[in-house]
Parts: structure tokens; C-alpha cells; sequence
């Protein structure tokens, strides 16, 4: 693993850990073979919605999208914004490739892969949303370096997000919580959009939920929503 080079020289660059779960039957093959070649994003570019969609539109980017659940449905609210979703787990991916076939979206592009690499690709003050839900939590207080809430990731983001552009956040991991409340509270540049309680203990209208989500709700935890707007 190598350093994370931009912002917090001690955030680590490696934010996951395996790449495959299950193995994929014939048609997922056949998505992943076929489909997800057309929607990729470009690695050797600069990344954005004129290259990406042919136009000015509104860019959203969800890191580690885990099935695809949230990005999609955004897609497909939003038909004419475009979105990126950067996912490391090839089962993840095959997922969102079928939500999306099913769903005939055409404002989806996806990156297999870790999503610094495609951030770091973005013209600075270019998108409009960002989203972090349910990421690993690397409980272990010697791993938190591997966290995606980290200064130099959230330095990142920052710098990507246009003014008024919105980062939102959700966990269902207390430690996560108190983790990522600690470095956004250090952060300059965002305004914690909170109105009490009840603005980030209820998932906001337009928030779809995640089957990570869903899960966790089945397990008694609580979940926490954050909405956080560039100044």
C-alpha cells in the first residue's frame, strides 16, 4: 500500500480490502463483459459531464456504491443529471450494471476501482453532490488511517464540489460516527446542514436507502444521516 500524497500525508491510499465475493453466473458475466466497457469512465482524462455526457449537466459522484441501490434510483429521480459511482467489489458493480440495464439509464457511468482515482481526474469546483454512505468502517483504531473519512480524501472532495455543492454522509457504525463528526468538525470549507436531531437521526426525502442500509435496520441499529454544503 502506498501513502495517500494529497492533504493528510498519513491517510493510506488502500480504503478496501477484497475485490470478489460469490462467483458471478453466466449473465452477470455478460454485463460485466459487454456493458460496463461502454459505461466506464476514462482513467487517462480529465473527468466530466461534457466528456462523460455531452453537456453541461449537474455531476454527482458516490463513492463505493456498494449494489448500485441509492446511485441508481438518483439516476433515475435526476434524468437529467449524470452520475459516477466508483465501487472496488466486482459484485458490487455487477449489481448497479443490472439495476441500471433494468432500468434503461443512460445518465450512469461507473468505475470498477478505488475512487481517489477518479476524483483526482475531476477539474476542482466541478461537482454538485457528493455522496459517502455506509463505508468501512475499519473499527480497529489501528486502521483508522484506511477510513475514507480522512483529511486528505475530504480534502479531495473539497476541492471538487462547486460552492453550494453538497456532501452528504451516512453510517450506521457509532465509532465511524464519532470518527467522521470529529474530522468534519475540524473542516472550514462545509456548513453541517442540521436543523437538530431529527435532520440526521431521518433519512431525508430524496436519500434513497441502501440494502446496507436496510440490513443494519434489521439489526436494531440506529442510522445517522449527514448533509454537509460547501461554503
Amino acid at each position: 500500500m502506498t501513502a495517500y500524497k494529497s492533504g493528510d500525508p498519513t491517510t493510506i491510499r488502500q480504503l478496501y480490502g477484497r475485490r470478489q465475493g460469490h462467483a458471478l453466473r453466466e449473465g452477470q458475466v455478460e454485463l460485466v463483459e459487454n456493458l460496463l466497457p461502454q459505461i466506464s469512465v476514462p482513467t487517462d482524462s480529465p473527468v466530466s459531464s461534457p466528456i462523460l455526457f455531452g453537456d453541461d449537466r449537474p455531476l454527482h459522484f458516490e463513492i463505493g456504491f456498494g449494489a448500485g441501490e441509492h446511485l441508481t434510483q438518483r439516476a433515475d429521480m435526476l434524468p437529467d443529471h449524470g452520475f459516477i459511482g466508483c465501487e472496488p467489489y466486482l459484485n458490487g458493480v455487477v449489481g448497479a450494471l443490472q439495476h441500471i440495464r433494468d432500468n434503461v439509464l443512460s445518465n450512469v457511468r461507473l468505475h470498477m476501482g478505488n475512487a481517489l482515482d477518479i476524483l483526482e481526474h475531476i477539474p476542482d469546483e466541478t461537482l454538485s453532490f457528493v455522496y459517502l454512505l455506509h463505508p468501512d468502517p475499519w473499527p480497529k483504531a489501528r486502521h483508522a488511517k484506511r477510513r475514507f473519512m480522512n483529511h486528505g480524501p475530504v480534502d479531495l472532495i473539497a476541492q471538487k464540489l462547486k460552492p453550494g455543492g453538497e456532501f452528504r454522509f451516512g453510517t450506521d457504525h457509532e465509532t465511524y460516527l464519532e470518527w467522521a463528526c470529529m474530522i468534519m468538525s475540524q473542516r472550514k470549507e462545509f456548513e453541517w446542514l442540521c436543523d437538530g436531531p431529527q435532520s440526521w437521526m431521518i433519512r431525508p426525502g430524496g436519500w434513497p436507502e441502501t440494502r446496507y442500509e436496510a440490513k443494519a435496520r434489521r439489526k436494531g441499529h440506529e442510522v445517522w444521516y449527514f448533509r454537509y454544503r460547501k461554503i
